[in-house]
């Protein structure tokens, strides 16, 4: 039986660049479309599925990050692999608050591309089972969540809606509430890998939340460092004294 190719949209300025990286991936087996600018690459993704999607930062027309924004508010679930000669911190963060699941810097081998690419999309025909036993709804503080719609109210004002990664990590945030939530369980289950990216990346996703939560003075999620994350929610320790 055949099985089917991975379908990767590559978005590239440099022609002659992403001629040569298309063929190298149509090599490895995988079916490539090329864009040459994001104008170009937002279309191309409208009108196909992609398995995974390889971004330049610095394009003409629109950038790498502005593409990646749109194609976040039609898919959350698409690997981001953002291609950059920079290696700016600040750029860096920018693209994992984005939904980034990979930076690679050029120049750069071919192979580790390869074999980034290979990871990201086994993790995606893997996906981590929920436990039967684990809850749906959670009473944060003044927030109710409910993780099965992704939706956080905070009082009676109208619900929020999480992605798909923000309401996996505050429900496990909120199962261990008032006790330390351990990185590296946090990060094998929601992003199945535990390395520098998944690590960066979620850490883009605790500040999201703690945005979410600062509306309630009762209610922070703290750094327990070297260790993990700690959702502390005050009025229950309170009324536990």
């Amino acid at each position: 039986m055949t099985q089917t190719k991975k379908k990767i949209l590559l978005v590239e300025d440099d022609i002659n660049f992403g001629i040569v990286l298309r063929d190298y991936l149509k090599m490895n087996d995988f079916d490539v479309t090329l864009a040459r600018n994001g104008m170009e690459g937002y279309e191309k993704f409208k009108k196909d599925y992609f398995d995974l999607i390889i971004l330049d930062v610095m394009m003409p027309y629109k950038d790498g990050f502005t593409l990646a924004k749109e194609i976040r508010e039609r898919n959350q679930q698409v690997p981001l692999v953002f291609l950059t000669a920079k290696t700016l911190k600040e750029d860096m963060l920018k693209g994992y608050q984005i939904g980034a699941d990979d930076y690679i810097n050029k120049p750069f081998d071919s192979e580790v591309l390869l074999y980034k690419i290979k990871a990201l999309l086994n993790r995606r025909v893997v996906p981590v089972k929920e436990e039967k036993t684990e809850p749906v709804y959670f009473k944060i503080g003044d927030f109710k969540f409910d993780s099965k719609l992704r939706q956080l109210s905070y009082q009676n004002e109208k619900p929020v809606k999480l992605s798909p990664k923000e309401a996996k990590l505050l429900k496990m945030l909120a199962i261990y509430k008032n006790d330390l939530m351990p990185r590296e369980k946090a990060l094998t289950k929601i992003w199945q890998d535990d390395n520098y990216f998944t690590s960066r990346s979620m850490d883009v996703y605790i500040a999201k939340l703690r945005k979410l939560l600062n509306r309630d003075a009762n209610v922070k999620i703290v750094n327990i460092h070297g260790a993990g994350f700690r959702l502390v929610d005050q009025s229950e320790v309170e009324q536990n004294i």
